[in-house]
């Protein structure tokens, strides 16, 4: 009896295994696969397992790969549910391309900062290229950075820098190659707007009055890396150019997960770019990932914890960043005073890139 009562007990365990296994290979088949081209600053978060999970549980197995925003609009996109560049001008160019006519999502978005140790900021600071006091977030003032470049200021002109080693050469910020990657063009779309008068440049008059600080910008740099990950990650391993251009969820996403930055600051530039993550969806999988993004409470918490704002609930970020140690961030960027710079169209800035690479 007691033999047949264990095989019988063995059967019904097998039958179950057997069950679960059918189930689980029904809900994977019912998955829809979706394939994603995004910028390497989203990679963290498409990553995040909590993230894939929200997509499976709306029936989508999203499969990320990463590129260079602006070789986004130029590469291959057969096969592509969804296109997912740092900022609008490579969105829009790739729904032109693909005649689509309806508005693309803007789920989130992240302001252009400057990152430098503490030690470098307060050498700006009292050299008026920098402001901070009480609870304000630190400012790059802009103005006086640009006219530092303009006439080659050097870091050991300024006061307080004696004895750093770190404070050598040329005062300027590393970007990304502005022909690849948002953050580098979305800067020259800033600092050409500044430069001229704080209008954006729409004629050859305006060409000519700014491509010349566009090109001592970037030849001042040297090689220049294809995405943002690049120069975040020279400057977290200690190398590299005192100031660096990032965007400012790379940043706030270490603080939301508690990972130390030292004496890392974060200066927002007076006037600055925000980078609005635009998502062109080319198939209806693809949109359906564009809409849970911009409207899954989930998903707007999870962007927050990985340093985004979504763009129906900034104040997200905010409540992500709470009792956490860290650098500090604007909490309302229009209060902070931090105005945003009016971007050129694509075929202007396609322009301003050619003059700051000197072609």
């Amino acid at each position: 009896m007691r033999r047949v009562i264990g095989v019988l007990v063995a059967v019904a365990l097998l039958c179950g295994v057997g069950l679960a296994v059918y189930l689980h290979a029904g809900q994977a088949e019912d998955l829809k696969p979706v394939r994603v081209l995004i910028g390497s600053e989203k990679a963290e978060f498409f990553n995040d397992p909590e993230v894939a999970a929200e997509f499976r549980a709306n029936g989508l197995d999203v499969r990320q790969q990463t590129i260079g925003s602006w070789s986004m609009a130029g590469s291959d996109l057969n096969g592509v549910d969804l296109a997912f560049p740092a900022s609008r001008g490579p969105a829009e160019e790739i729904a032109k391309s693909k005649g689509i006519t309806t508005e693309p999502v803007r789920p989130f978005y992240s302001p252009l900062v400057v990152i430098a140790h503490r030690s470098t900021a307060e050498v700006l600071k009292a050299n008026d290229l920098a402001e901070q006091s009480g609870q304000n977030p630190w400012k790059l003032r802009m103005g006086p950075y640009m006219e530092a470049v303009r006439n080659d200021t050097k870091w050991s002109q300024l006061k307080g820098a004696a004895g750093k080693a770190e404070l050598s050469g040329d005062i300027y910020l590393t970007t990304t190659d502005p022909r690849t990657s948002s953050s580098g063009a979305l800067h020259l779309a800033a600092v050409s707007y500044l430069a001229n008068g704080e209008r954006v440049v729409a004629d050859d008059a305006g060409f000519d009055r700014v491509g010349t600080l566009l090109k001592k910008l970037t030849d001042k740099q040297g090689d220049q890396k294809t995405s943002s990950d690049g120069p975040f990650s020279d400057f977290r391993s200690g190398v590299g150019n005192p100031l660096v251009l990032v965007y400012e969820s790379q940043v706030a996403s270490l603080k939301a997960h508690g990972i130390s930055t030292g004496d890392l600051v974060v200066l927002y530039p007076d006037t600055t770019v925000w980078s609005d993550h635009t998502a062109v969806g080319l198939t209806p999988e693809g949109r359906k990932v564009a809409e849970l993004l911009r409207d899954s409470p989930k998903l707007r918490a999870l962007e927050a914890r990985h340093g985004f704002r979504p763009t129906a609930d900034p104040g997200a970020l905010g409540k992500a960043l709470e009792g956490h140690q860290g650098p500090d961030f604007a909490a309302d960027l229009a209060t902070a005073d931090i105005r945003q710079a009016q971007v050129a169209a694509v075929p202007v800035l396609a322009k301003l890139v050619e003059a700051a690479k000197g072609k």
